[in-house]
């Protein structure tokens, strides 16, 4: 146990520690699954694992409460693996290290995993704590809800018998969300054409680094530098200086995190050098003025690298160049029906360099099929004039508001009976697993709140220790208040 076991409330906080020494990055969910089952299992609770994982985990209603409306209550098991270019962790192998920072609990070089641990945590805490009060009561763990929601696509009709889902996977704490985003994976491939390296070569690597990146939903709006954009204006100034040549690129590790760091391995005569040198400056300098107060330390770096065995043909290297500059980027339009809402956006989240060919991966988010459908649109454009195949995989429905929720109403009323304010209702610009619950469950009467997780999906992220607290206390007075059916 580490020094955040004791934070209070003391049982989800232990659990959340516990969670923070099993790996269970997407896709490597196995080891934390079982660790589950084992414990649930031990204690005499009904274990259900359904064909593609998920966890089903049933508990009895507490005694007089047998006719309240059931209620599943809900989060995903894996987190985002993130992690500083100066910290060599393992995400498949290595515990996450917390620790507590003022008002706050971090990760030493990594993202924390409070996306969605805590609200795991709280689960967990409430199937172990006999003095919370609930009538009959499903938790529902899914997997790989940050890598492409195979868990939510994969729920099958029937596996859960409640009526209301209390979603855990929100990130402001006097927040309620009651609708999200869809979304759907671009992944682009542009066939690599090389060439030799020119004689007299020599090779340079340049380094975007430093940026803050973030979640690109909750973070898309901020004006946050994506390091992907800024290397593709570079690589279009040096398009313009042809003695330069383009070897490899590469940036960004997720499609739904904004990219932190991007690089680009270049070939050039020595007498050129002093003019990548002077454009590198000239880059620098701009970006230190555009992104002041938001993104305060982006640094472009030049440095020397092993010459490699092929550079980019001139023609690919011009149509990448282009293509990367023009690729759709950030918020695409507004929600006209919710102010400050964020309708339509897509992040150039991945691009890599094979042997065969280059890819990129962009995920678009949008509030209305339509709007995703036409970001899409727009991005295939862009790559099909650059010669590139464009495959749109994964698309997942938004969650569309219900207004006239009853759980929502519960959870209002709730949170000022606890706390003497009406939380605001919100449209959260992010892929809930909501939307896809709804689709196999139309009835379900759905709520999605969580404690203040900031920096989510980047190794700045971190959970206010207090607004923790308000979660626990919100989500045992809910479960404790729901009605007979």
């Amino acid at each position: 146990m580490t020094e955040i076991s004791q934070l209070s409330p003391r049982l989800l906080w232990q659990f959340f520690d516990t969670l923070c020494s099993i790996p269970h990055p997407s896709g490597h969910e196995a080891a934390v699954r079982q660790w589950i089952t084992d414990w649930a299992q031990d204690r005499g609770l009904t274990v259900v694992q359904d064909t593609v994982g998920n966890l089903i985990i049933r508990k009895a209603a507490t005694p007089g409460m047998e006719k309240r409306q059931g209620v599943i209550l809900q989060a995903h098991m894996d987190m985002v693996p993130q992690a500083n270019a100066d910290t060599d962790h393992d995400f498949t192998t290595d515990p996450i290290q917390p620790y507590i920072d003022g008002d706050w609990v971090r990760a030493r070089g990594t993202t924390l995993g409070a996306d969605n641990g805590i609200g795991l945590a709280g689960c967990l805490a409430v199937l172990a704590d006999e003095k919370v009060q609930h009538g009959p009561l499903e938790v529902l763990l899914t997997i790989d809800e940050e890598s492409g929601m195979t868990g939510a696509f994969g729920l099958e009709p029937g596996m859960l018998q409640g009526s209301i889902l209390l979603n855990t996977d929100s990130e402001q704490d006097g927040d309620v969300y009651m609708g999200c985003a869809g979304g759907v994976d671009a992944n682009i491939t542009l066939p690599y054409q090389a060439e030799s390296v020119p004689a007299q070569h020599q090779a340079m690597r340049l380094n975007v680094k430093g940026l803050r990146g973030g979640h690109s939903g909750i973070n898309i709006h901020q004006g946050r530098a994506s390091a992907n954009k800024l290397l593709a204006e570079l690589l279009s100034d040096v398009a313009e200086q042809q003695m330069i040549r383009l070897s490899e690129v590469s940036g960004g590790t997720l499609r739904n995190a904004i990219a932190r760091e991007a690089s680009a391995l270049l070939t050039l005569p020595a007498d050129a050098v002093g003019v990548l040198t002077e454009l590198v400056a000239r880059r620098q300098l701009q970006y230190q003025q555009e992104f002041n107060g938001i993104d305060d330390f982006i640094t472009l770096e030049l440095v020397p690298a092993e010459l490699p065995t092929r550079v980019m043909s001139s023609s690919l290297q011009q149509k990448l160049s282009a293509a990367l500059l023009a690729c759709p980027h950030g918020v695409m339009a507004m929600s006209r029906d919710m102010e400050g809402v964020v309708q339509s956006s897509t992040n150039l989240g991945v691009i890599g360099t094979e042997p065969e060919h280059i890819h990129v991966q962009c995920l678009i988010r949008s509030l209305s099929d339509a709007g995703r459908d036409r970001v899409a649109a727009m991005t295939a454009a862009v790559f099909r004039l650059a010669g590139a195949h464009c495959q749109f995989d994964g698309a997942y429905p938004g969650w569309q508001p219900d207004p006239d929720s009853k759980v929502m109403q519960l959870l209002l009323n709730t949170h000022k009976e606890l706390f003497g304010v009406v939380p605001d209702v919100k449209v959260i610009h992010a892929g809930l697993e909501c939307g896809l619950f709804k689709a196999t469950y139309p009835d379900w009467d759905m709520v999605s709140f969580g404690p203040t997780i900031q920096g989510a999906h980047s190794p700045d992220e971190r959970v206010h220790i207090e607004a923790v607290s308000r979660f626990w206390q919100l989500l045992v007075r809910v479960l404790r208040q729901i009605p007979e059916a």
